[in-house]
């Protein structure tokens, strides 16, 4: 079902290569030689190892929930969208990303830098271990066109390491294959790096995939992640012509279920571009080839499935699927108004009572987003509300529903003896959000009847969604009706912003769209006013320019002894 033997082999690199903290150090250290694996089968070992790091899991060392590939913490937390959630002593150092106070010894920013290195170092050995292969050194070498491939698919994933980096550090070090060793300075912009990296994979990946190996990346995700790599340095005509040829080369996405993207039987279909493959129960590592990352993200107390209450949708997000008699998003900030909050608040009687709003206009995408009380949730039954949930008062009403999987899959879409290690897949990058970065390109263009035909198709595949529904009746009124016209570029861009977040919440883009987009200043301090009126721990944060992105980990500052100079502001 998961197509991803190659993932099983991940654990070889684990045996092959230490996995120290100095993933700046380019010459690996471990039972195995370079001279050892100077072999084909030694080669693609180690491109099999570098895509073992994708899901930010070094094998035996759980715990990687900054470098989670959903980005749930960094992409989430720190935005409008999520609440770190659980109870305020738990993980403490999570609360400080959510309120934009973290320090440099914060573990989440030195797990995310260090796995993403130990990404880097295993595609630098296998490039290194290649180069040598086909100059002659060892047994027989590839075929020029499969050494390409591998080049490809190993410069994509250092590209796509080094850009998970760059969003959250800005001020990152760029290490290759060639490096000598030494500590390099992080005094310059590694995007020309990244960029260079991904043109090398849009030329010499296919757009085929190996039988049965779903999980490799290709043509198509290396033009996709370089029209996003160029959409970040607002590269717009760049990054238009490589995401519609993407488009262009897919089915329609209005015939793809929207939740298939969260269902675990449906994996790898037409939507996704690049997902992280992960796999339980059958392939003997006990869950560390699982979503290890989101592992504390499932609800919490009597819920079916339950671990740790973590990753808690906010009010202002539950708010923003409300939509107005057209069926339309309210852009202009409306959705604020009469606030929907659940139960939260409620005590004694009107607690006990609470039923869900059946007459709320909604977006129906909140439902495969947010779990709300009292609403069908998966196949678990209704959403019970504080009995799902760790501590409402610090995390609030809502549970997230994309990271979870049915109670149905539980014998085989969990690892052994786990409830809340799961095998499913992180998309990194689907169709939807390919539609919505080529309908940012088109404003910013001015070609803004393209936008209004790209937003437009991925709102006509919300309103397939089927409704849920309490005892025959839908839980909410739904509605998702398409825009007649963007009057002129600002409606525009507003209304492509506003869908990216209402198609993508929870997926870890919103921060870093915040940021790129020059807005997260007046986002998050309007929405820490807003939210703060019912968190007190929000209340009164102000965001300085320094908060777009993070301090560089103090321990790899000090092992560098002064090589690597704190991110500006720090």
């Amino acid at each position: 079902m998961k197509h991803i033997k190659y993932i099983l082999l991940s654990l070889l690199i684990c045996i092959t290569f230490s996995c120290k903290k100095e993933f700046l150090a380019v010459q690996p250290q471990g039972q195995l030689s370079e001279e050892q694996l100077m072999s084909q089968d030694g080669v693609e070992g180690l491109l099999i190892g570098a895509y073992g790091l994708l899901n930010g899991n070094v094998n035996g060392t759980w715990g990687n929930y900054g470098a989670a590939p959903s980005q749930w913490l960094f992409g989430e937390v720190a935005s409008d969208n999520a609440h770190k959630g659980s109870s305020t002593g738990d993980q403490p150092p999570m609360n400080a990303i959510e309120q934009h106070s973290p320090t440099s010894t914060n573990d989440n920013l030195s797990n995310l830098w260090d796995r993403c290195f130990e990404g880097i170092q295993r595609c630098n050995s296998t490039l290194r271990v290649l180069a040598s292969l086909q100059a002659g050194v060892g047994s027989a070498k590839f075929s020029d066109a499969r050494a390409k491939e591998i080049q490809g698919e190993a410069r994509l994933l250092r590209a796509h390491y080094y850009f998970f980096l760059v969003r959250v550090f800005k001020s990152v070090p760029y290490v290759t294959e060639t490096s000598n060793g030494a500590f390099v300075p992080n005094d310059k912009d590694i995007y020309p790096n990244i960029v260079d990296d991904l043109q090398f994979a849009v030329a010499n990946l296919s757009t085929t995939k190996p039988k049965n190996q779903k999980g490799r990346v290709d043509k198509y995700a290396a033009q996709a992640y370089l029209g996003k790599v160029f959409l970040y340095q607002k590269k717009y005509s760049e990054a238009y012509d490589l995401l519609n040829a993407v488009i262009l080369a897919k089915p329609d996405l209005t015939t793809m279920p929207y939740g298939d993207n969260f269902d675990i039987t449906k994996e790898d279909g037409p939507e996704t571009i690049m997902s992280v493959q992960h796999s339980v129960g059958t392939d003997g590592t006990g869950g560390e080839n699982g979503n290890v990352g989101d592992m504390l993200n499932f609800p919490y107390g009597n819920a079916p499935i339950n671990c740790c209450g973590f990753f808690q949708p906010s009010i202002d997000l539950a708010n923003s699927f409300k939509v107005n008699a057209l069926g339309l998003p309210l852009l202009d900030g409306s959705y604020r108004d009469n606030p929907y909050k659940s139960d939260l608040g409620l005590t004694g009687a009107a607690k006990d009572n609470y039923m869900v709003d059946k007459t709320l206009p909604l977006d129906p995408r909140i439902e495969s987003t947010i779990g709300r009380r009292g609403v069908p949730y998966r196949d678990w039954g209704l959403m019970e509300g504080d009995t799902w949930i760790r501590d409402s008062s610090n995390g609030g009403p809502f549970i997230g529903v994309k990271n979870t999987i049915d109670i149905a899959q539980l014998t085989s879409g969990t690892a052994p003896g786990s409830t809340n290690v799961s095998g499913l897949n992180v998309n990194l990058i689907r169709l939807g959000d390919v539609y919505l970065m080529a309908a940012e390109c088109a404003v910013e263009k001015g070609d803004l009847n393209r936008a209004l035909t790209l937003v437009n198709a991925v709102r006509a595949r919300a309103s397939k969604i089927t409704p849920q529904t309490v005892n025959g009746t839908p839980a909410a009124a739904y509605k998702v009706s398409q825009y007649l016209a963007f009057p002129d570029d600002t409606y525009a861009r507003n209304a492509v912003r506003f869908e990216r977040r209402l198609e993508l919440a929870l997926e870890g883009h919103r921060f870093f769209d915040l940021v790129r987009w020059g807005v997260a200043k007046q986002t998050l301090e309007s929405y820490f006013a807003f939210e703060g009126g019912y968190f007190n721990y929000l209340n009164g944060i102000t965001i300085e320019a320094r908060d777009d992105h993070f301090p560089l980990p103090q321990d790899q500052i000090d092992r560098s002894k002064g090589t690597l100079k704190q991110s500006p502001g720090y």
